[in-house]
This record gives C-alpha cells, sequence and structure tokens, in this order.
C-alpha cells in the first residue's frame, strides 16, 4: 500500500520525455544548458587525483563550513557558526526532506504557499502530518490575512521560498514584518526558507532571513551551490539554522545520506575563493533580458521576473485552454516544453500562465523565440 498515493510522475518528467519525443526545446526543467566555468572544472580535474575521496565528517567538510560562514558574513552581515549552525546537504531537497522529518511531528501543520515547488509536501505526509495549502494572490504576493487565519497552535512551520520558484516574485520588507509578528505571535511556529535563488535577483536586492534578527533562532535556511554555481547534477547544498535546531536536523543527515560527495565538498571549497556570487544576478539578469526582448513580439504577456531564472507569462490573449493541454499543445505544435503554473497548486489553480527557464545558451533561446512568435 503506497504512503504516498496521489503522487505520480512529476510535471518536470512528463514535459521532458515530451520534448524528448517531439524534438522539442526543453525550457521546462530548471537546470542551465551551458558549460559550468572552467576554473571550476580546472579544480576538479587537479583534485580528483588526490586522496579526496573518502567520507568527509557528517556535517562537512570543516574547511568548506568555515567558508559557508564568511560567505555568510559577507552577504548578509550574520555571524553563524561552522560547526554548530551550518550543514552541507545532497541538494537543497535533501536539505528540506531532513529539515521537515527532524522537526515535524505527526498531526502537526505545516504551511505552504501556492504555486510551491512539489518537494515540500511528500516529506510532511510521511512524518504523518497535515499540510496547509495557501494560495499567494495572484500576482504571487503573500496575502497575509489569509496567512494569518491559516495558522494555529498545531503549525510547526511554514515554508517560504523567496525568491520564488515558479514565479520569479521576491518578498518585500512589509512581508517580513508580517511573517516577524506572526511568529512573535505563535511561540512554537518556525521557518523553513527556501532561498536557493537567493544570489540570482535582478532590480531589487534579495532580503533573506538571514537579514532578519528576529527570526535568526526560530528559522531554518536553505541554500544551494547547484542553482547558485550552476551544477545542479552536484546535487550540493547547504542549510543554516540555530544549534538546538541543527542538532534534530543532524540527526536525520546522518541516517539519510550521512555524509555528501567528498570531491564535490573539496572542489567547492577552493571556488568559493574565486567566484563573485554578486556577479551571479547581473549573468542572469542579461539572459532574463535577452529572453524577454525576444519574445515580447510574440502573443504572451510577460508578467515581471525580480529573482531566479525563470520568466512566467500569461498565455489569455491566445486561447481558453487550461495550462496543461495549452503547454503540451506548445510541446506538439510548436516545439517548446514549458511548464504549467496549475500544477504547483494543490487545487490546480489555472491562471492561464506558464512558465520559462531562461538559464540556456543564447541560441537555445533564439530557436525557442523563432517558435513562440508562431503562436
Amino acid at each position: 500500500m503506497s504512503k504516498l498515493p496521489h503522487i505520480g510522475t512529476s510535471i518536470f518528467t512528463v514535459m521532458s520525455q515530451m520534448a524528448t519525443e517531439h524534438q522539442a526545446i526543453n525550457l521546462s526543467q530548471g537546470f542551465p544548458n551551458f558549460p559550468v566555468n572552467e576554473q571550476l572544472t580546472e579544480i576538479l580535474s587537479r583534485l580528483a587525483k588526490t586522496n579526496i575521496h573518502q567520507y568527509t565528517p557528517m556535517s562537512g567538510l570543516p574547511s568548506l563550513l568555515d567558508k559557508i560562514a564568511i560567505l555568510t558574513k559577507q552577504s548578509y552581515g550574520r555571524t553563524v557558526s561552522p560547526k554548530e549552525e551550518i550543514l552541507i546537504t545532497a541538494g537543497a531537497t535533501e536539505g528540506i526532506f531532513a529539515t521537515i522529518q527532524a522537526l515535524v511531528k505527526a498531526n502537526e501543520e505545516v504551511l505552504i504557499l501556492d504555486p510551491s515547488y512539489d518537494c515540500y509536501e511528500a516529506p510532511i505526509l510521511l512524518s504523518q502530518a497535515k499540510p496547509i495549502r495557501v494560495s499567494l494572490n495572484n500576482d504571487f504576493t503573500p496575502n497575509w490575512e489569509v496567512i494569518s487565519a491559516a495558522v494555529n497552535e498545531k503549525t510547526k512551520l511554514i515554508i517560504t521560498n523567496n525568491p520564488h520558484n515558479p514565479t520569479g516574485k521576491m518578498w518585500s520588507e512589509d512581508d517580513f514584518v508580517h511573517l516577524e509578528k506572526l511568529v512573535d505571535a505563535y511561540p512554537n511556529l518556525l521557518v523553513l526558507s527556501d532561498e536557493v535563488y537567493e544570489y540570482i535577483t535582478f532590480e531589487q536586492p534579495h532580503i533573506s532571513v538571514h537579514h532578519r534578527p528576529k527570526l535568526w533562532d526560530r528559522s531554518i535556511s536553505v541554500s544551494s551551490f547547484g542553482k547558485s554555481f550552476h551544477i545542479t547534477g552536484w546535487k550540493i547544498g547547504y542549510v543554516i539554522a540555530p544549534d538546538y535546531i541543527m542538532k534534530e536536523i543532524k540527526k536525520v543527515h546522518q541516517f539519510l545520506v550521512f555524509s555528501v560527495s567528498s570531491i564535490a565538498q573539496h572542489v567547492l571549497n577552493e571556488y568559493i575563493d574565486l567566484v563573485d556570487v554578486k556577479a551571479l544576478g547581473q549573468f542572469y539578469q542579461q539572459k532574463r533580458d535577452f529572453f524577454r526582448n525576444l519574445i515580447k513580439s510574440t502573443r504572451l504577456t510577460l508578467l515581471p521576473c525580480e529573482g531566479t531564472y525563470f520568466q512566467v507569462a500569461s498565455y489569455a490573449n491566445i486561447s481558453d485552454e487550461n495550462d496543461l493541454d495549452f503547454t503540451k499543445r506548445l510541446v506538439t505544435e510548436f516545439g517548446v516544453a514549458t511548464i504549467p503554473i496549475s500544477t504547483f497548486y494543490a487545487q490546480g489553480n489555472d491562471l492561464k500562465c506558464i512558465r520559462f527557464c531562461f538559464a540556456k545558451d543564447e541560441e537555445t533561446l533564439q530557436k525557442a523565440a523563432e517558435r513562440l512568435l508562431k503562436l
């Protein structure tokens, strides 16, 4: 008997399979198709010949933990303890899974803000807890009146995602003030802050839980080297949490994966000294602007993209189809694979919007735009 009976093949797998079958340009899955930095591969090639292929300590390579602490201080002004408050994880997904499994008990509730990434719900259900899905406003900003009404004494976590996948929306200062008030009102409430796109932001600076001292003792942040450094296949990220919470997360982590790829940690330990994370936003903003300029003449309506490497567009002027049917037809008739936004909602809210990934080389984006102009 299935423990997750309603969960089937993900929409990302479905659309990628359709893209392959119909030889479509795949702008659905969120991974870059361009080469990684040559400095990274040079370090990898050199270190692969050295004796770094055995287990690292459970919480991570100590020198890399130190450098993450330095990066956090430089980026956000927050001082964290490398030994007690940082954990290297097998990607952000493992960090999220371990956190929920460690902290959420049976019959407790976890608040998820829809549209939401699909990895949040499964570990909640496996904890025999209850996911509470609350929709954002139609412009994808938080509705704090609705959110506050959904929180009660059983609510253990609120999961936030900023910058937001799938919409590219970013939280404002006022949003964090509301979140702090909510945490103050419920002493048992913790914040799980998914910040994997923290360095991929554009006109507005990213606001993190690390900027908010009121949240430090009640929040768990999740970051991704894979997203930041275009190495999604390496599956390596990290979690930052106060010591009393981190002790519980490490208990799950040690039996889930024990430790993370040794060579990836050693390579990143060197590479992090060479890369300027502040330049990542500019790098992806050029791609965003290039893609937006290419498709601005289509019949699609582009929504704002403030962060991440995703662009949401409305097709309401083109078709009355539901977004799943529209995306399938986009693959079969026009040769471009995208993701329907309704799949990120528990209730399947259909806003006639689709998501493109623009973390692609210029040739791929140009070819996709040529096809989209035929809509």
